[in-house]
């Protein structure tokens, strides 16, 4: 399926501001906040890192049995939000759509990526439970670490990524006496993608 121009446009403007973000310094150009709602429409927030994107959405991963992961199985629905600070005067991207779990072979490829560590992490923790004391995850990482001695750690059946397809993307370009720039592109329900700007 072709990629609308209009969406091609907003993604090119996003890879754009992020390689600004790179050779501005931020921190970590990847961190962005993620809110979700449950399903009595109680909001929660908190930031992730990118781990890939393209043109068919915005990749991060974590546990499906954490809270953020439980309410975007029971609501699929999230809002994206990057701030780079550093960038020309200030810019935010916020990207707002629906959300599917990728593929067995997208999640498997990128868990084998990352240190073995952090997989092992992602085997001991029961994200977002009650934890005792930090000696009782340490030693979950430590049988962890026992079960898996000597062979590569395979991803945990429960932990994989989620994509966020978006259908809003704005762009918000920081100016003086608050006077800011903000362009969105959005998808109406046919699935055309139109382009305006917003009022500060």
């Amino acid at each position: 399926m072709d990629t609308p121009d209009l969406l091609k446009e907003a993604l090119a403007t996003f890879d754009v501001l992020f390689d600004e973000a790179q050779r501005a310094g931020e921190p970590d150009r990847t961190a962005m906040t993620v809110a979700t709602a449950s399903l009595d429409a109680r909001p929660s927030a908190r930031t992730v890192l990118l781990k890939a994107h393209d043109a068919r959405g915005f990749v991060f991963y974590t546990h499906l049995d954490g809270r953020k992961g439980r309410e975007l199985q029971a609501n699929p629905h999230a809002a994206l939000l990057f701030h780079w600070p550093r960038v020309r005067d200030g810019v935010q991207v916020r990207i707002e759509g629906p959300v599917e779990i990728v593929s067995d072979e997208e999640a498997d490829a990128y868990f084998a990526s990352r240190p073995r560590g952090s997989q092992l992490g992602a085997w001991a923790s029961k994200q977002s439970e009650t934890l005792e004391a930090r000696e009782q995850f340490e030693e979950r990482l430590a049988q962890a670490d026992r079960e898996f001695e000597g062979r590569d750690v395979p991803r945990p059946p429960r932990w994989t990524g989620l994509r966020v397809k978006p259908d809003t993307i704005e762009f918000w370009y920081g100016a003086n006496f608050r006077l800011h720039e903000r362009q969105a592109y959005e998808r109406d329900v046919a699935g055309d993608w139109h382009r305006r700007m917003l009022f500060p």
